[in-house]
């Protein structure tokens, strides 16, 4: 077979290429991890709970980090000397709330803390690296509920907007150097703590965490190197 019809190995990853999870411990932290896991990358899980790692992986020889995101030299020393071909950003943070007006500042900062200076915090301590290596890939979740404000939902919608403006600002400061940055946009995802808070609700048209980590790896792997600063909406029938 010629070059030309040669199908490269879809998942960056392989060939002891390193993919690294934030959120790793939570329900689609979980699913993605076994996604890319089974595609033959080398995971790095991530997340700010040692004990909550240890009970989703535990006796698993994948590499395990508990670090703070919010700590920019603590991820950063974390992260240092781990040559990372991906960067899955899954770290972030769901809340309803009163009004706009009457929204406490802490719910402010907490939310964007969750959903912004978490990406921030990985993107500062990986990108260098993926520089001088000469490419990468950065995938992000965003939220298909901040394509507009939604009552009840502003902090939380306009901090995964920022995630998603930075996913864009991301890729047109980083494709001319191999690296593609995107995101996804999901909606409810189908997880215990939503079918619990919505009983009334029909899940089976709600995204699987396993629906979804198979469109991140996607968003990871060579098959989409010509695709840049898309937000994919992943929505089910929701």
């Amino acid at each position: 077979m010629s070059a030309a019809g040669r199908v490269a190995h879809p998942v960056v990853g392989v060939d002891g290429r390193t993919v690294m999870v934030t959120g790793a411990a939570g329900n689609l932290g979980r699913a993605v991890v076994a996604a890319f896991t089974a595609a033959g990358a080398h995971v790095v899980a991530v997340d700010v709970d040692a004990a909550a790692l240890e009970r989703a992986f535990p006796g698993d020889d994948r590499r395990r980090v508990a670090v703070d995101l919010l700590d920019r030299d603590a991820v950063e020393s974390a992260f240092a000397g781990t040559e990372v071909a991906a960067l899955v950003a899954l770290a972030g943070g769901f809340d309803m709330g009163p009004p706009v007006h009457e929204t406490p500042l802490a719910q402010w900062d907490a939310l964007s803390d969750m959903n912004v200076r978490t990406l921030l915090n990985a993107a500062h301590a990986v990108v260098p690296g993926m520089i001088a290596r000469g490419g990468g890939r950065i995938v992000t979740v965003g939220a298909n509920a901040a394509a507009k404000g939604v009552a009840g939902m502003g902090a939380y919608c306009a901090s995964k907007s920022a995630t998603m403006r930075l996913t864009e600002a991301m890729s047109m400061e980083l494709r001319e150097q191999g690296i593609n940055v995107n995101g996804v946009l999901p909606s409810i995802i189908d997880t215990p703590v939503n079918r619990e808070a919505m009983p009334d609700a029909d899940p089976g048209r709600w995204v699987t965490p396993a629906a979804l980590a198979q469109v991140v790896l996607f968003l990871a792997s060579e098959a989409a190197a010509p695709v840049h600063g898309a937000l994919l909406p992943v929505t089910g029938l929701s």
